[in-house]
């Protein structure tokens, strides 16, 4: 089976293939020939999602999917959520939104959060929905050179590294990400 993923994120691509093999393959908008920026406008993840596969689905008329994340922190009442790629801006700096992070934390004891992910499938014009969490905590600085966004200060339950120290493989065994792929891998299987 083809699908399109309605991302222009190569971090993203890069996870959800590794997870995917060759059961399933990506294509992605730069291989699709479709060069837009998707707009994120939303209050939720699940609206996020929805809108960017229904985006690339209205384009192609192709089966696709997308999918939208965000870090849910407990002391800040779960921000950034759908913020997460612009907490500090709409320029999108991993850098920036980390300080901002660590700047609103200061001070806090409970650093608990939760990394989620939600995943939209359009198949022929039917979306279904699936949801990946992962727990953690954010740590006081960054550690790690290995992925993006908020992995230098993520420490995922059930480990003592950030996922920034982690490889592909070694992040795959807590990844949000990789659960969402694999309720979406078994929906697939079904049909």
């Amino acid at each position: 089976m083809k699908l399109i993923f309605a991302t222009n994120n190569q971090h993203k691509i890069d996870e959800i293939r590794s997870v995917l093999g060759k059961k399933i393959e990506i294509i992605t908008l730069k291989e699709a020939g479709i060069n837009i920026d998707i707009p994120e406008p939303y209050k939720t993840l699940e609206e996020n999602a929805s809108g960017k596969s229904k985006t690339i689905f209205d384009i192609t008329a192709t089966n696709c999917f997308s999918e939208d994340t965000g870090l849910e922190v407990n002391e800040l009442n779960g921000e950034p959520g759908v913020k997460s790629a612009r907490y500090a801006g709409e320029g999108r700096s991993f850098d920036a939104n980390i300080e901002k992070l660590l700047s609103n934390l200061s001070g806090k004891s409970d650093r608990t959060a939760r990394f989620r992910t939600v995943i939209s499938l359009l198949i022929d014009g039917t979306e279904t929905l699936f949801e990946g969490i992962c727990e953690g905590r954010i740590i006081e600085k960054k550690r790690g050179l290995q992925g993006f966004g908020y992995d230098p200060v993520f420490i995922p339950t059930g480990s003592d590294k950030t996922f920034a120290e982690m490889d592909i493989v070694e992040k795959n065994r807590f990844s949000h990400r990789k659960k969402a792929t694999e309720k979406l891998v078994a929906f697939l299987n079904t049909i």
